[in-house]
């Protein structure tokens, strides 16, 4: 937390940032990591507040796998246990050798009516036994259709991807000093017309109360043509940015976050991707600059790009001491 006073006055604030203005009403930080808005919401009923269709998009690939498994496995032991239940006289097919032998045969038939495989091995004869293999034949059909229409949305959905460094650093830039970080993309994916939006939001004690003050930082580049390689993006410390007059004590003792919106046009999928992060203020490593991610190849021919060194900085002679100009 800073004072208003202490604040750069040529640094202008923004209004409609899309976040609160009284910081006793938030908790933590504005973003997640990942990107993702810190905010719980409540005061609707559990399945009014959440999208399956959602969740099932963007969840873990692990998870979405496991879901669909335990959907599988859970749907035809609920079945197969109303076919065993219905006994052996509604179908044709099943042994008698045994009560396990007669569910385990009634789950597997349950397994083929899900998938419609029909094998014909088993067949209902009963009246009640054609009811509810007709119904779960429907479920089936329309599970596989759900399916693979999510199926096909995971894979066909636009995605960044692009790794930020866990860290930024405040370093020496052109005589003075700048807040940096970078990002790389990590798959075979071309990306151009890249774009990058960064702003910081600070905790401010105006009037004897906690605020929230937002100002957009002023960027070395905000745009690059084509991210191929690595793209170190840079915030000047100059007299119109909010972080003038800084010194080592402020970033310790103040409570900020920079959040980082990206955004580039990626030509497998046609189409604009964008990805978010943030950091906070005590994630700002002071003195400290990143070390070189790519070089030639040894035939000089190439360009090795080393992803395993995104995070990779060194300490330097800051001399931060001071305030920053």
């Amino acid at each position: 937390m800073i004072k208003n006073r202490k604040l750069n006055p040529k640094a202008k604030s923004e209004i409609n940032t899309g976040f609160g203005i009284n910081s006793s009403d938030y908790g933590g930080r504005f973003l997640n990591k990942n990107g993702q808005p810190n905010i719980e919401k409540r005061g609707l009923g559990y399945f009014e507040k959440i999208s399956f269709y959602h969740i099932l998009l963007t969840m873990p690939r692990w998870k979405f796998f496991g879901t669909i498994l335990i959907f599988y496995f859970l749907i035809n032991l609920t079945f197969g246990t109303i076919y065993f239940l219905l006994g052996v006289t509604e179908f044709a097919g099943i042994p008698t050798h045994s009560r396990f032998d007669e569910f385990a045969e009634s789950f597997f038939f349950s397994c083929q009516t899900f998938t419609t495989v029909g094998y014909g091995g088993i067949s209902p004869i009963g009246f009640l036994a054609g009811v509810f293999s007709s119904f779960e034949a429907l479920i089936g059909l329309l599970s596989v259709a759900v399916v693979t229409g999510l199926l096909y949305g995971r894979f066909s959905k636009p995605k960044a991807y692009l790794r930020f460094s866990e860290k930024a650093l405040l370093a020496p830039f052109h005589g003075g000093k700048a807040i940096m970080f970078r990002l790389a993309p990590f798959k075979n994916t071309i990306l151009t017309d890249a774009e990058a939006k960064v702003s910081l939001g600070l905790i401010v004690e105006e009037d004897g109360k906690l605020v929230n003050k937002f100002f957009q930082l002023s960027l070395e580049y905000n745009s690059i043509n084509s991210l191929t390689l690595n793209w170190t993006i840079v915030h000047p410390i100059t007299e119109t940015s909010p972080f003038y007059n800084f010194t080592k004590d402020d970033f310790k003792n103040s409570r900020g976050e920079i959040m980082v919106y990206v955004k580039a046009f990626d030509d497998m999928f046609s189409n604009t991707v964008v990805a978010r992060t943030s950091y906070t203020l005590d994630e700002i490593i002071i003195g400290a600059a990143f070390e070189p991610m790519y070089h030639r190849s040894s035939k000089q021919n190439k360009t090795i790009l080393h992803l395993n060194k995104l995070n990779s900085f060194s300490m330097v002679e800051a001399g931060l001491d001071d305030p920053l100009k």
